[in-house]
């Protein structure tokens, strides 16, 4: 559900970073740090994500997620539970626009990792009624100190794509802090945090895609950020979606209809302080639409971490931008 954002950082070439890249969650990675002792640490990197992909992927047959789905009597780890919370604040937040429920609903058009079916208007409100049943989570209880069992209401299935990957970006940045690395950027299939500042003192550049045409276009870049202690995530249906009878469906699907979204907004990026939640944001938003976007961010002005921009095609086709205050000082080129 999330595009690249194309990384611009230059640096002084007398004080390169350390820079890396690497695949993980079905994309890639890339990451530049600034490290005195020069550490390689790609190996503790992809062993993280290793970690984080055995408990929150879905492409993942013997994940904990999936384990959950299939109702079996899976042991869940504090990874998966802190994922669950999350996304249940982020649901009671936007008044239901995100929902981490919907994972049959992903599968049956085919934007999970089962093929798409025919799908029926019976299928899709027999779904429905149980991601809006009030008992999803028919039970939960504590193990031991460490570990929780998890049982769904059948029908239920969990899908945390909206929040896996901006969180795995936080997962990352965290075993950054420990190690005393206090500059770097982590970009993880697009999904952005940076730390502290390049060498030359300033902020780390970060591109954000001009949405595209369909999902073969090539990349271009609308605008640049400059990013200091902050997180980026864009989100966007013109890349994965799918056409039946010339008409496009995209891959947001709205909780509160159990249906692809159909409105005029392209894609939104976040900036946030956590990349997690600017993942989850930059969903929320796309499951609004632009008007409502920009309405639940004026009803919460002193929320720091709903920094946006939003790219739509007006009644008129006309390719439009629109800017939050705080996001426009982010902007160094165009």
């Amino acid at each position: 559900m999330l595009l690249p954002i194309v990384l611009l950082a230059a640096c002084n070439p007398k004080n390169e970073p350390v820079r890396l890249q690497g695949e993980a969650q079905g994309t890639y990675y890339t990451i530049a740090y600034y490290d005195e002792q020069h550490r390689n640490l790609q190996p503790q990197i992809d062993s993280l994500l290793h970690d984080f992909d055995l408990t929150a992927s879905l492409w993942e047959e013997n994940s904990i997620i999936r384990k959950v789905n299939r109702h079996e009597d899976s042991v869940i780890n504090d990874m998966f539970n802190d994922l669950l919370e999350k996304s249940w604040t982020i649901n009671e937040y936007t008044n239901g626009a995100f929902n981490c429920e919907i994972g049959a609903l992903v599968n049956l058009y085919g934007f999970g990792f089962k093929n798409r079916e025919d799908v029926t208007e019976h299928q899709i409100d027999s779904l429905l009624s149980y991601v809006r049943s009030s008992e999803t989570i028919v039970g939960t209880f504590v193990e031991d100190s460490i570990y929780k069992k998890i049982f769904l209401s059948e029908g239920v299935e969990l899908d945390f794509n909206a929040i896996a990957q901006g969180y795995s970006v936080d997962f990352i940045a965290r075993m950054f802090d420990s190690l005393g690395i206090e500059s770097y950027l982590i970009d993880v299939g697009g999904e952005v945090i940076a730390k502290g500042l390049k060498h030359n003192g300033e902020p780390w550049t970060v591109g954000i895609e001009r949405p595209a045409e369909n999902k073969y276009s090539e990349q271009e870049i609308e605008t640049a950020i400059g990013l200091h202690d902050m997180s980026v995530v864009t989100s966007g249906n013109y890349r994965k979606y799918y056409e039946k009878d010339g008409v496009r469906y995209s891959h947001t699907i709205d909780p509160a209809t159990g249906r692809p979204v159909s409105h005029s907004l392209l894609s939104v990026s976040v900036v946030s302080r956590e990349a997690w939640y600017a993942d989850a944001m930059a969903t929320s938003f796309m499951v609004m639409g632009l008007e409502k976007s920009l309405q639940f961010i004026a009803e919460h002005p002193d929320n720091p971490d709903i920094q946006a921009v939003f790219f739509i095609y007006d009644d008129h086709g006309e390719y439009k931008t629109y800017a939050t205050p705080e996001f426009q000082q982010l902007i160094i080129e165009k």
